[in-house]
């Protein structure tokens, strides 16, 4: 069999970085670890390719060869999922697809021939039997959890790594606590299920085979949802691999704020060689965290508690929302001063979607309050619920919002907000040939034909006298803010 994996394009979002990453030479921020997982666990006779279109365009060439087609897709991608299933329909593939796209709505895609639906460490070995035999049914689910022992090491060798920004790895699935807008405990539960300290590190062996050396994203949704096995497991680990290596890489993650709480395991996390965590901030207003059901964001001072993660040499970037029932006009004014007076500067402030599968759509049905689906995009600026706040009230309000953050003066502020606070990271990453592209481009993009050149210089030069080891930092947030606006301009900031 020949099985071509087709990953979707994501349209131009916040946390696509793709103005930023054209600073560097890269095409896609990361690859589709799903996928390449997947591939994993087919049949090794099988023979496999990847045409990632973040990359580079789906050839008739690439159909004509492949057997079988298989997509992984998200939400956010399903317009050019709509695209790709009409070409391979009409080129008469046989075509599988799965992933949370297709898992929450594989009604909604009559083209598909075969669904392979929830984890598939569950779903796929049933479904590769039937099919072998000729009997294969079009949808493979179930509500049972996977063992992630059993989860094999990506196919990298599928993938051209020279073409993204960073690499992915997952040691974790699901989350112990369960806010109102978010779909992780329902596809992945509340305990989560954990890798073996030594399957990741054999991935991240696997990697570095592959010629990998840039930093490392671990798209755990909480990776601290098990603290004793971080502390006791995975970071002891990551220490030794790290100490055992010439030139460590860079860690990036998502946590929740109680990370704050704990010295211990933000310095394991540092020593491990994690600089950035995102975080759920979602809103200042104790109302709007208790609606949300956010209990461990309640009761806390959440400026603090963000400088004391930046003091332990972890970048802190925030999500924040607005559209919660309890939201006041005066929402958007303390989203402003929160975001700048704790120098988050990567800041994604999204408006309230209503996504499949979550308690939040579940309850705003029994309302009778839905009016669509979700685009799987919270930031751009459309809603899919009638909000309590008149709509026009709200966008408007939301719109001010990224207007305020991201203008040149407030945004280059916050970096230095930042780079006050921040300890550089234990791991020093040795800058390679794209470092000095970037701060050549940087220079002339944004220092001589952006608008934004006095605050740029002024950041630079700031940062030499006050700052100097983290002026690789000052340079990556500059080059972020344009893309920012970038964004932003796209939905009428």
């Amino acid at each position: 069999m020949r099985i071509l994996l087709i990953y979707p394009e994501f349209p131009d979002t916040f946390w696509s970085f793709k103005h930023a990453l054209k600073f560097i030479h890269k095409k896609a921020a990361l690859p589709p670890l799903g996928l390449l997982t997947f591939a994993a666990m087919l049949p090794p006779e099988w023979e496999k390719r990847l045409v990632d279109t973040n990359i580079r365009r789906l050839q008739d060439q690439d159909l004509a060869w492949a057997d079988v087609v298989c997509i992984s897709a998200m939400i956010v991608q399903q317009e050019s999922v709509r695209t790709l299933l009409a070409r391979c329909r009409a080129a008469g593939k046989t075509i599988l697809a799965g992933g949370p796209l297709f898992t929450s709505a594989s009604e909604q895609f009559p083209e598909v021939d075969h669904f392979v639906l929830n984890e598939a460490e569950v779903t796929l070995p049933e479904f590769l039997r039937d099919f072998a035999a000729g009997r294969a049914r079009r949808v493979y689910a179930t509500d049972q959890l996977a063992d992630l022992s059993q989860t094999p090491v990506p196919l990298w060798e599928l993938a051209d790594l020279s073409h993204y920004g960073s690499m992915s790895l997952q040691f974790s699935r699901g989350c112990p606590f369960d806010c109102e807008f978010c779909d992780v405990t329902a596809k992945f539960g509340h305990r989560p299920r954990l890798k073996a300290a030594s399957q990741v590190v054999a991935e991240l062996d696997r990697l570095v085979a592959a010629g990998w050396r840039g930093p490392v994203f671990f798209v755990d949704d909480n990776l601290i949802g098990n603290k004793h096995a971080l502390k006791t497991g995975l970071l002891p680990a990551l220490i030794a691999w790290q100490r055992g290596r010439r030139r460590g890489l860079p860690f990036y993650t998502e946590a929740s704020i109680n990370l704050a709480d704990d010295a211990e395991l933000m310095g394991l996390m540092s020593e491990a060689g994690f600089d950035t965590v995102f975080i759920g901030i979602e809103t200042p207003d104790a109302a709007g965290l208790a609606e949300c059901n956010k209990k461990q964001n309640q009761r806390r001072d959440m400026v603090a508690d963000v400088k004391r993660i930046q003091r332990a040499g972890l970048q802190v970037q925030g999500g924040f929302i607005v559209g919660f029932d309890s939201d006041a006009p005066s929402i958007f004014q303390r989203q402003v001063e929160f975001i700048q007076q704790s120098g988050i500067v990567t800041a994604m402030v999204g408006l309230l979607n209503a996504l499949p599968d979550t308690k939040l759509h579940a309850r705003l049905k029994r309302e009778g309050r839905l009016t669509g689906k979700s685009t799987g995009n919270n930031g751009d600026g459309t809603l899919n619920f009638l909000s309590r706040m008149p709509a026009a009230q709200l966008v408007a309000g939301y719109k001010s919002i990224l207007r305020r953050i991201y203008a040149p003066r407030p945004y280059y502020q916050r970096v230095r907000t930042l780079l006050r606070e921040y300890r550089s990271p234990r791991i020093k990453v040795s800058p390679d040939w794209r470092h000095g592209l970037a701060l050549a481009y940087s220079g002339l993009r944004l220092g001589v034909i952006g608008r934004e050149r006095f605050h740029y210089w002024r950041l630079l030069v700031w940062t030499v006298f006050h700052r100097p080891a983290q002026l690789q930092l000052a340079v990556t947030l500059a080059i972020y803010g344009h893309h920012f606006r970038k964004c932003c301009a796209a939905i009428g900031v």
